[in-house]
This record gives C-alpha cells, sequence and structure tokens, in this order.
C-alpha cells in the first residue's frame, strides 16, 4: 500500500491539452452570497402606515371604541405609530395594547425548553369594542391564531380585525387581514425582514 502522504496529486488538464499537478489548480466550491432587495425604505414605510392609519379609521367608521394591539416585537412597535398616526389626525387617544403570543403557538414544542416571553398589556376592557390587531408580516396565520386565541382570555370583543405591514403570502389557515401595507410575492428559500428604528436602529423592509 502507498502511504497516503506519497500519494501523486491528480493530473489536471487545461484547454490546451497542457497538464499540471499543482494543487493551486483545483479551484474550491464556491460559498453562495445572501442578496437582499428593498421592499420599503424609511419614507416609504411612513407613508405606508400612515395610509394603514386612515383605512383603520375608515374600516372603524371612526375612533368611537377602537383599541390597537400590536404583536410583539415589531407589531407593537408598528401598533404604536399607528395610533400617534391616529392621534395627529383625528386628535383623540387610542388604546394601545400588547400580545406575547409564545405560549398560544401551536408549535410552542419546537420553540425550545424556555422560550422568551414578551409582555401582554391589555389596557381597557375590549368587551363590546372594536379591536385592531397589528403585525409586520403575515405568513402562514399560525401566529394571528394564536393572538386570537390569547385575545380571547380577555373578553369578547364586537369585531376583530387584523392590520399587517407586508402580506407575504403562504397561508396555511383561512386568515386573511382587513388591512395592508403591500402584498409582495416571495420565492421559496426568500424571507422578508421588517427593520423598525426602536429595535433595528433603522426603518426598511427588505427581502432576503
Amino acid at each position: 500500500m502507498i502511504p497516503t502522504a506519497h500519494l501523486p496529486l491528480p493530473t489536471i488538464f487545461s484547454a490546451d491539452g497542457a497538464s499540471a499537478t499543482s494543487p493551486a489548480l483545483v479551484q474550491p466550491a464556491l460559498t453562495p452570497v445572501a442578496v437582499t432587495s428593498t421592499i420599503l425604505d424609511a419614507k416609504a414605510l411612513v407613508r405606508t402606515l400612515r395610509r394603514m392609519a386612515d383605512e383603520i379609521v375608515e374600516l372603524n367608521n371612526g375612533t368611537e371604541g377602537l383599541v390597537i394591539v400590536g404583536i410583539q416585537r415589531r407589531g407593537v412597535q408598528l401598533a404604536a405609530r399607528i395610533v400617534a398616526l391616529i392621534a395627529e389626525r383625528e386628535k383623540v387617544a387610542i388604546p394601545l395594547g400588547a400580545l406575547d403570543i409564545t405560549l398560544y403557538r401551536d408549535d410552542l414544542q419546537t420553540v425550545g425548553p424556555r422560550p422568551v416571553v414578551g409582555p401582554t398589556l391589555i389596557p381597557v376592557d375590549i368587551a363590546g369594542k372594536h379591536v385592531v390587531i397589528v403585525d409586520d408580516v403575515l405568513y402562514t396565520g399560525r401566529t394571528v391564531r394564536a393572538a386570537l386565541d390569547e385575545l380571547a382570555d380577555f373578553g369578547r370583543p364586537r369585531r376583530i380585525a387584523l392590520a399587517v405591514l407586508i402580506d407575504r403570502g403562504g397561508r396555511e389557515l383561512p386568515i386573511a387581514p382587513d388591512v395592508v401595507g403591500k402584498k409582495t410575492e416571495v420565492k421559496p428559500g426568500q424571507r422578508v425582514d421588517v427593520l423598525i428604528e426602536e429595535i433595528d436602529g433603522q426603518d426598511a423592509v427588505v427581502l432576503a
């Protein structure tokens, strides 16, 4: 048996027929580089949230009995901005709540033995109110289903509506948004990242 250290290098032939045994001629496999494209820049995000705020008021026929609740994490920051935009235009204060749906997920066993749970805050009695749930990206619908289950523990609203910044399709449950910032087609292997100034240091929505 020939010792491994003395095995001859494989012969490599070039296009002109010359041969070489130099390892430098063997090219390593290239690592794929992630490519991103911008769906919404900072200014477009502001315009989109302003339009969503107006649509929420129209959907509710005003602001009477309106409660806006964001889903942790980025849905809460988006909900807060929508509330501020409504307050600016309508000169009213809209109750703002937050939902952490971690313990209501139907895939909790995949999250880990010690899932990180954020605060849930519903500042008013929602019985008989018009509640709008706000989330950043709508995908399978399972996050919204969990939010509906948790919200039911706080009372029975007159109506529940859903507002999402991005609808990327791919639903696994029969859930549809009432207010949509932007619909975008997402191919297999792609994802939508929503970046928020309060958390990420910048405002943008990118396709990665």
